[in-house]
């Protein structure tokens, strides 16, 4: 194993069959006896990363993503340095800024001015160059008026404001980034994420782990997918977390095959198609989605919904018979109700299905991950939806 920080043309970050192995006791939580025996116990070891290998070039931004476990922060630790790895070879070019945990980097009996200062000291800055940035720093962080307060006495969310806003500004080659979204406000939020926009502009090599897929995807020109330490997927983001979806959805949700005969009504089969093209659906085009149910007996004021989500879990959109008026009424047996969208606004990706049925207010039934829906590109969108429009010119 071994750290080099040669220069290499283009490559700012590469990983060479890189593993870290944990030695773990083999007791687990098993009281400790007074008195120990010669061979009695031994460690079992697990393997937090095996035999990892790639690059970043230069000015690249690349989205790590995985299930809790998979071995990203460990990636990250091992990427600064933090803890070394088993075997392997990891090279780094240039100053590195990295804010793996909401406290790394910060001595708790100093304030938050002697913290940025010492954590400059880390990344190699001269204090002058220090001081100099020293106002924006405070100022994008928004602690101002905690900054001579020692950080012990800090909350979460600033430490996080804090830890975000020196690595930011103190001009590192490479910038490594855990989750650091998932603690602060909503405002905060956007702010981070307009950094990162900048920096990445700015030409700024950039390892952004996160569980918030729509922010990979959009921050990223390229992601890696980890599973039980393993790099299974490298490629486009939309490719990438398409496939993490598939391997998180696998064996959850409720199945469409289990009916309840006990239940008023319930969902029993969903579909999607489109008058255009027999084997996809696509952005900017046509779909028609068809909501098979079953009624025990006469259901009045029934609200059928097949609701769309985002990757990162939020609500995207729903198709319901609520928004043209009154619930419908169902009559006892099978039925299917359809939904014609003339044009799809949605994106490329895959979407989770969740489908319900309600009645007056009551919910009879609810199938949770139940389904996807990939949608594949179509008519050129940026953002998160499509819009139809037209457009003219005219002259003044």
């Amino acid at each position: 194993m071994s750290f080099d920080y040669l220069s290499e043309k283009m490559i700012d970050l590469k990983l060479d069959r890189v593993s870290k192995k944990y030695n773990l006791p083999a007791g687990g939580n098993a009281p400790k006896r007074w008195y120990s025996r010669p061979f009695a116990r031994r460690s079992s070891e697990m393997w937090a990363l095996r035999d990892i290998s790639f690059e970043v070039k230069e000015g690249e931004a690349l989205g790590v993503v995985g299930h809790n476990g998979a071995g990203k922060t460990t990636l990250l630790k091992l990427l600064s340095s933090i803890t070394a790895p088993t075997r392997g070879q990891i090279t780094i070019r240039g100053r590195l800024a990295a804010l793996v945990e909401v406290s790394s980097g910060f001595h708790p009996e100093l304030t938050g001015r002697e913290n940025i200062f010492l954590h400059g000291a880390m990344l190699g800055m001269h204090r002058a160059e220090i001081a100099r940035k020293m106002d924006s720093i405070v100022d994008f962080s928004g602690v101002g008026q905690y900054i001579d307060v020692p950080v012990k006495r800090y909350s979460s969310g600033m430490y996080v404001r804090l830890g975000f806003s020196i690595a930011a500004h103190l001009d590192p080659d490479i910038l490594l980034l855990d989750e650091v979204l998932a603690v602060g406000d909503v405002a905060f939020q956007a702010k981070c994420l307009d950094r990162i926009a900048e920096l990445r502009k700015g030409g700024r090599t950039i390892v952004f782990v996160s569980h918030d897929l729509a922010a990979v995807y959009r921050l990223c020109g390229r992601a890696i997918l980890l599973v039980r330490g393993q790099v299974v997927s490298d490629g486009a983001p939309r490719a990438v977390i398409d496939q993490y979806q598939k391997m998180a959805f696998a064996g959850q949700g409720t199945s469409l095959d289990e009916l309840d005969p006990e239940k008023l009504a319930e969902c029993t089969s969903i579909s999607f198609s489109s008058p255009e093209s027999a084997d996809c659906i696509r952005t900017g085009y046509p779909m028609i989605a068809r909501l098979g149910y079953r009624a025990a007996q006469c259901i009045t004021g029934a609200v059928l919904r097949i609701s769309l989500y985002w990757p990162s879990g939020y609500l995207c959109a729903q198709l319901t018979n609520e928004s043209s008026g009154p619930g419908l009424t169902l009559q006892p047996g099978a039925g299917t109700i359809e939904f014609q969208c003339p044009v799809l606004p949605v994106v490329p990706g895959l979407y989770r299905i969740d489908l319900s049925i309600e009645s007056n207010g009551c919910e009879l039934d609810l199938r949770q991950r139940c389904a996807t829906l990939c949608v594949d590109s179509g008519k050129p969108a940026s953002g998160d939806f499509y819009i139809e429009n037209q457009w003219t010119v005219s002259r003044t």
